[in-house]
């Protein structure tokens, strides 16, 4: 059984569930590319393409927490080793759901046999119930995607991964707080709510 999957499956039971459709191709589902470098623990570049994971925040490089030794860890660089563990551990494969520059919002699921059934885990879910990762808020302050902030709220009840330090630092309340220092001082026309990338409408090929 995968490394990651044991402590995982009876919480990912209700991960996202992925409807086939005509309107995408079985072959748009490809797998994760074996040449990608990891830029930060929710994006990575490959074949001169950037891609990020939808709806997932990382940790960010340059904030530290205290790990059980009492030593300072790079919060942004521990992102990075355990997307680049579980990734190389599940084999997911991945379709683009939109893109927005030079860059391609992805959707990345994987299927595992547990006691001879077959299980689809979404990666992102995955991610963020093993507390690797954040869901990811937009300018608003809503969750991108409603259930991934579930599967965290679970994640830190349970004191799983990041959530069993006291310290780390949440990257949304960073960015959030960011954004809003950058905010007119004067009061201005309420903009129009930013658009995210639709969830994709077709189901992987099966491993």
């Amino acid at each position: 059984m995968h490394r990651f999957v044991s402590p995982l499956v009876a919480v990912l039971s209700a991960s996202i569930t992925l409807s086939p459709s005509t309107s995408h191709a079985q072959d748009q589902w490809l797998p994760f590319p074996p040449n990608a470098v990891f830029e930060t623990g929710d994006t990575w570049v490959a074949n001169g393409q950037r891609f990020r994971l939808y709806g997932v925040q990382s940790c960010l490089r340059g904030t530290f927490f205290t790990n059980v030794q009492g030593g300072r860890v790079d919060c942004g660089e521990s992102s990075v080793a355990l997307l680049t563990a579980m990734v190389r551990d599940l084999k997911p494969f991945c379709n683009v759901s939109a893109r927005s520059g030079d860059l391609a919002y992805v959707v990345c699921v994987t299927n595992v046999t547990v006691q001879g059934r077959v299980t689809r885990l979404d990666l992102a879910t995955a991610l963020i119930t093993a507390g690797c990762s954040f869901a990811a808020f937009n300018p608003g302050g809503r969750p991108v995607h409603e259930p991934y902030l579930v599967a965290q709220v679970a994640a830190q009840q349970a004191k799983r991964g990041f959530h069993a330090f006291t310290d780390v630092p949440d990257p949304n309340l960073i960015l959030l707080r960011a954004l809003r220092s950058q905010a007119p001082a004067t009061p201005a026309a309420p903009s129009s709510n930013p658009s995210f990338p639709p969830a994709p409408a077709a189901a992987p090929p099966r491993q």
